[in-house]
Protein backbone atom coordinates (compact mmCIF):
# COMPACT_ATOMS: atom_id res chain seq x y z
CA UNK A 1 0.00 0.00 0.00
CA UNK A 2 0.94 3.44 -0.31
CA UNK A 3 0.96 6.22 1.56
CA UNK A 4 0.43 10.15 1.01
CA UNK A 5 0.11 13.37 2.67
CA UNK A 6 -2.49 15.97 0.50
CA UNK A 7 -4.57 19.06 0.93
CA UNK A 8 -7.96 18.56 0.68
CA UNK A 9 -10.20 21.43 1.37
CA UNK A 10 -7.67 23.47 3.30
CA UNK A 11 -7.03 20.83 5.63
CA UNK A 12 -3.73 18.90 5.66
CA UNK A 13 -4.35 15.20 5.83
CA UNK A 14 -2.00 11.76 5.46
CA UNK A 15 -3.66 8.34 4.46
CA UNK A 16 -3.70 5.66 1.91
CA UNK A 17 -3.53 6.45 -2.27
CA UNK A 18 -5.28 3.80 -4.34
CA UNK A 19 -6.20 3.64 -7.94
CA UNK A 20 -9.88 4.02 -6.39
CA UNK A 21 -8.91 7.41 -4.41
CA UNK A 22 -7.21 8.64 -0.98
CA UNK A 23 -8.17 7.08 2.16
CA UNK A 24 -7.76 9.47 5.15
CA UNK A 25 -6.38 7.99 8.45
CA UNK A 26 -4.60 10.90 9.87
CA UNK A 27 -7.38 11.22 12.26
CA UNK A 28 -7.03 7.75 13.65
CA UNK A 29 -3.69 7.92 15.17
CA UNK A 30 -3.51 11.71 17.31
CA UNK A 31 0.07 10.29 18.52
CA UNK A 32 1.00 10.28 14.72
CA UNK A 33 0.42 13.80 13.42
CA UNK A 34 2.54 13.10 10.21
CA UNK A 35 4.13 10.64 8.37
CA UNK A 36 7.30 11.74 9.73
CA UNK A 37 5.90 10.28 12.66
CA UNK A 38 4.59 7.15 11.20
CA UNK A 39 7.91 6.54 9.98
CA UNK A 40 9.37 6.84 13.08
CA UNK A 41 7.14 4.36 14.86
CA UNK A 42 6.97 1.73 12.20
CA UNK A 43 3.07 2.08 11.85
CA UNK A 44 2.48 1.22 7.99
CA UNK A 45 1.16 -1.66 8.81
CA UNK A 46 -1.60 -0.20 11.26
CA UNK A 47 -2.62 2.62 8.61
CA UNK A 48 -2.74 -0.17 6.22
CA UNK A 49 -5.31 -1.77 8.16
CA UNK A 50 -7.51 1.13 9.12
CA UNK A 51 -7.07 2.05 5.38
CA UNK A 52 -8.74 -1.35 4.37
CA UNK A 53 -11.42 -1.24 6.63
CA UNK A 54 -12.36 2.72 6.15
CA UNK A 55 -12.79 2.69 2.49
CA UNK A 56 -11.86 5.52 0.21
CA UNK A 57 -12.44 9.25 1.66
CA UNK A 58 -11.94 11.50 -1.13
CA UNK A 59 -11.97 10.95 -4.96
CA UNK A 60 -8.01 11.78 -6.52
CA UNK A 61 -9.27 14.49 -7.82
CA UNK A 62 -10.12 16.18 -4.63
CA UNK A 63 -6.72 15.94 -3.37
CA UNK A 64 -3.70 17.91 -3.84
CA UNK A 65 -0.28 16.15 -3.13
CA UNK A 66 2.12 17.40 -0.85
CA UNK A 67 5.50 16.10 -0.19
CA UNK A 68 4.81 12.82 1.86
CA UNK A 69 7.42 13.72 4.70
CA UNK A 70 6.17 16.77 6.31
CA UNK A 71 9.59 18.51 7.86
CA UNK A 72 12.27 16.19 7.85
CA UNK A 73 15.89 17.35 9.88
CA UNK A 74 17.79 16.74 6.82
CA UNK A 75 17.76 16.03 2.94
CA UNK A 76 20.81 15.16 1.58
CA UNK A 77 21.37 14.63 -2.35
CA UNK A 78 24.41 12.70 -3.66
CA UNK A 79 25.52 13.70 -6.79
CA UNK A 80 27.56 12.25 -9.86
CA UNK A 81 26.59 8.50 -8.52
CA UNK A 82 26.70 6.90 -12.16
CA UNK A 83 29.27 6.17 -14.47
CA UNK A 84 27.62 8.09 -17.59
CA UNK A 85 27.09 11.23 -15.27
CA UNK A 86 30.68 10.96 -13.66
CA UNK A 87 32.34 10.80 -17.59
CA UNK A 88 30.08 13.62 -18.28
CA UNK A 89 33.31 15.46 -15.49
CA UNK A 90 35.96 15.16 -18.23
CA UNK A 91 39.16 15.33 -15.33
CA UNK A 92 40.08 11.43 -15.92
CA UNK A 93 38.61 9.83 -12.80
CA UNK A 94 37.30 6.64 -13.36
CA UNK A 95 35.35 7.13 -10.05
CA UNK A 96 36.22 9.30 -7.47
CA UNK A 97 36.95 7.28 -3.83
CA UNK A 98 33.97 9.12 -2.08
CA UNK A 99 30.58 10.70 -3.32
CA UNK A 100 29.60 14.22 -3.66
CA UNK A 101 27.34 15.28 -1.67
CA UNK A 102 25.28 18.62 -0.94
CA UNK A 103 22.16 19.54 1.11
CA UNK A 104 18.36 20.67 0.26
CA UNK A 105 16.03 22.35 2.22
CA UNK A 106 12.14 21.06 2.07
CA UNK A 107 10.81 24.29 0.91
CA UNK A 108 12.87 23.37 -2.18
CA UNK A 109 10.28 20.85 -3.34
CA UNK A 110 6.75 20.62 -4.02
CA UNK A 111 4.38 17.65 -4.66
CA UNK A 112 3.44 15.07 -7.67
CA UNK A 113 0.74 17.22 -9.88
CA UNK A 114 2.27 20.75 -8.83
CA UNK A 115 4.27 22.72 -11.35
CA UNK A 116 8.34 23.29 -10.62
CA UNK A 117 8.74 26.76 -10.53
CA UNK A 118 11.30 28.92 -12.73
CA UNK A 119 12.62 31.90 -11.16
CA UNK A 120 12.91 35.38 -12.56
CA UNK A 121 16.32 35.48 -12.04
CA UNK A 122 17.05 32.72 -14.36
CA UNK A 123 15.73 30.65 -17.67
CA UNK A 124 18.14 27.45 -16.68
CA UNK A 125 15.84 25.53 -14.45
CA UNK A 126 16.71 21.54 -15.16
CA UNK A 127 15.37 17.82 -14.07
CA UNK A 128 16.56 15.19 -12.34
CA UNK A 129 15.22 12.55 -11.83
CA UNK A 130 15.95 10.02 -8.52
CA UNK A 131 15.07 7.66 -5.66
CA UNK A 132 14.68 8.89 -2.41
CA UNK A 133 14.80 7.11 0.57
CA UNK A 134 13.20 8.14 3.97
CA UNK A 135 15.42 6.65 6.93
CA UNK A 136 12.65 4.76 9.48
CA UNK A 137 16.03 3.60 12.58
CA UNK A 138 18.38 6.39 13.11
CA UNK A 139 21.97 5.88 13.41
CA UNK A 140 25.62 6.90 13.56
CA UNK A 141 27.82 5.11 11.33
CA UNK A 142 25.73 2.64 10.55
CA UNK A 143 28.17 -0.51 8.47
CA UNK A 144 26.96 -0.89 5.29
CA UNK A 145 25.89 -4.45 6.10
CA UNK A 146 22.77 -2.95 8.29
CA UNK A 147 22.22 -0.01 6.11
CA UNK A 148 18.57 -1.76 4.31
CA UNK A 149 17.35 -2.17 7.98
CA UNK A 150 17.60 1.75 8.54
CA UNK A 151 15.08 2.67 5.20
CA UNK A 152 11.21 3.00 6.13
CA UNK A 153 10.12 3.57 2.89
CA UNK A 154 10.88 4.92 -1.07
CA UNK A 155 9.55 7.68 -2.93
CA UNK A 156 10.38 9.60 -5.79
CA UNK A 157 12.56 12.82 -6.54
CA UNK A 158 12.93 15.51 -9.43
CA UNK A 159 15.70 17.40 -7.87
CA UNK A 160 15.28 20.33 -10.15
CA UNK A 161 18.13 22.48 -10.26
CA UNK A 162 18.86 26.10 -11.56
CA UNK A 163 22.25 25.35 -13.57
CA UNK A 164 23.88 28.80 -13.52
CA UNK A 165 22.84 29.15 -9.83
CA UNK A 166 25.23 26.20 -9.15
CA UNK A 167 28.50 27.90 -10.42
CA UNK A 168 28.12 31.19 -8.57
CA UNK A 169 30.83 30.34 -6.47
CA UNK A 170 34.04 27.97 -7.04
CA UNK A 171 32.99 25.12 -5.85
CA UNK A 172 29.33 25.46 -3.94
CA UNK A 173 26.35 24.05 -5.46
CA UNK A 174 23.74 24.73 -3.17
CA UNK A 175 22.58 28.02 -3.91
CA UNK A 176 21.96 26.35 -7.56
CA UNK A 177 19.66 23.37 -5.71
CA UNK A 178 17.08 25.24 -3.41
CA UNK A 179 15.13 27.36 -4.86
CA UNK A 180 11.35 27.46 -3.85
CA UNK A 181 9.57 24.87 -5.20
CA UNK A 182 12.00 24.39 -8.31
CA UNK A 183 11.42 20.23 -7.26
CA UNK A 184 9.52 17.64 -6.00
CA UNK A 185 8.75 14.99 -3.90
CA UNK A 186 6.60 12.07 -3.93
CA UNK A 187 3.92 11.01 -4.88
CA UNK A 188 3.92 8.57 -2.31
CA UNK A 189 5.71 6.57 0.57
CA UNK A 190 6.26 2.74 -0.66
CA UNK A 191 6.89 1.14 2.68
CA UNK A 192 10.72 -0.50 2.34
CA UNK A 193 10.45 -4.39 3.18
CA UNK A 194 12.82 -6.21 0.63
CA UNK A 195 16.39 -5.12 -0.89
CA UNK A 196 15.07 -5.96 -4.33
CA UNK A 197 12.87 -2.69 -4.13
CA UNK A 198 16.49 -0.56 -4.50
CA UNK A 199 18.87 -3.20 -5.80
CA UNK A 200 18.63 -2.95 -9.33
CA UNK A 201 15.69 -1.26 -10.47
CA UNK A 202 15.06 1.26 -13.51
CA UNK A 203 14.74 4.83 -13.16
CA UNK A 204 13.39 6.56 -16.45
CA UNK A 205 12.91 10.70 -16.64
CA UNK A 206 10.75 11.38 -19.33
CA UNK A 207 9.79 15.11 -20.78
CA UNK A 208 6.79 15.73 -22.83
CA UNK A 209 6.86 12.26 -23.40
CA UNK A 210 10.62 11.72 -24.93
CA UNK A 211 13.03 9.55 -22.60
CA UNK A 212 15.88 11.55 -21.50
CA UNK A 213 17.54 9.51 -18.24
CA UNK A 214 17.50 5.82 -18.05
CA UNK A 215 19.68 3.73 -15.97
CA UNK A 216 19.77 1.09 -13.16
CA UNK A 217 20.51 1.42 -9.73
CA UNK A 218 22.79 -1.72 -9.84
CA UNK A 219 24.98 0.53 -12.31
CA UNK A 220 25.62 2.99 -9.25
CA UNK A 221 28.82 4.06 -7.84
CA UNK A 222 27.86 4.35 -4.43
CA UNK A 223 24.98 2.17 -3.50
CA UNK A 224 22.07 2.68 -1.56
CA UNK A 225 23.91 1.20 1.76
CA UNK A 226 27.31 2.95 0.87
CA UNK A 227 25.88 5.93 1.04
CA UNK A 228 23.87 5.46 4.63
CA UNK A 229 27.08 4.26 6.05
CA UNK A 230 29.27 7.20 4.40
CA UNK A 231 26.44 9.61 5.11
CA UNK A 232 25.86 8.63 8.63
CA UNK A 233 29.67 8.70 9.36
CA UNK A 234 29.35 12.45 9.92
CA UNK A 235 26.04 12.83 10.63
CA UNK A 236 23.52 11.44 12.75
CA UNK A 237 20.66 10.01 10.66
CA UNK A 238 17.38 10.25 12.27
CA UNK A 239 13.65 9.15 11.29
CA UNK A 240 12.22 11.13 8.70
CA UNK A 241 15.77 12.09 6.75
CA UNK A 242 15.55 11.43 3.36
CA UNK A 243 18.93 10.94 1.07
CA UNK A 244 18.48 11.68 -2.54
CA UNK A 245 20.41 9.04 -4.26
CA UNK A 246 21.42 10.20 -7.67
CA UNK A 247 20.38 10.98 -11.10
CA UNK A 248 21.38 8.89 -14.43
CA UNK A 249 23.19 11.19 -17.55
CA UNK A 250 20.52 13.51 -19.28
CA UNK A 251 19.82 16.47 -17.89
CA UNK A 252 19.04 19.16 -19.78
CA UNK A 253 22.35 20.74 -19.73
CA UNK A 254 24.02 17.98 -20.98
CA UNK A 255 21.90 18.77 -24.43
CA UNK A 256 23.70 21.06 -27.51
CA UNK A 257 22.17 23.03 -27.30
CA UNK A 258 20.92 22.85 -23.78
CA UNK A 259 16.64 22.04 -23.33
CA UNK A 260 15.98 23.95 -19.78
CA UNK A 261 12.75 23.45 -18.72
CA UNK A 262 9.99 25.99 -19.68
CA UNK A 263 6.01 26.63 -18.93
CA UNK A 264 4.27 24.33 -20.21
CA UNK A 265 6.80 20.91 -20.26
CA UNK A 266 5.57 17.80 -18.24
CA UNK A 267 8.39 15.70 -16.49
CA UNK A 268 7.58 12.23 -15.10
CA UNK A 269 10.02 10.58 -12.93
CA UNK A 270 9.42 6.77 -12.74
CA UNK A 271 10.64 4.14 -11.31
CA UNK A 272 9.59 -0.18 -11.53
CA UNK A 273 7.63 -0.64 -8.01
CA UNK A 274 7.56 3.13 -6.73
CA UNK A 275 5.57 4.75 -9.20
CA UNK A 276 5.31 8.03 -11.13
CA UNK A 277 6.23 11.36 -10.33
CA UNK A 278 4.60 13.77 -12.70
CA UNK A 279 5.30 17.77 -12.71
CA UNK A 280 4.56 20.75 -14.67
CA UNK A 281 6.78 23.98 -15.24
CA UNK A 282 5.27 27.58 -14.11
CA UNK A 283 7.03 30.80 -14.11
CA UNK A 284 7.18 32.55 -10.93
Amino acid sequence: MKFSTVNAGGKVLYGAVTEAGFTAVNDLFPDWPTLREVVEAGGFDELAKAAEARGETHALSEVTFLPPVPGPEKIICVGVNFPDRNAEYKDGQDAPPNMSLFPRFPRSFTGHGQPLIRPPESPQLDYEGEIAIVIGKGGRRIPEAEAYDHIAAVTLCNEGTIRDWVRHAKFNVTQGKNWDSSGALGPWLVPFTDKAQLADVEIVTKVNGEVRQQDRTGRMLFPIPRQIAYISTFTTLVPGDIIVTGTPTGAGARFDPPRFLVPGDQIEVSVEGIGTLVNGVADE
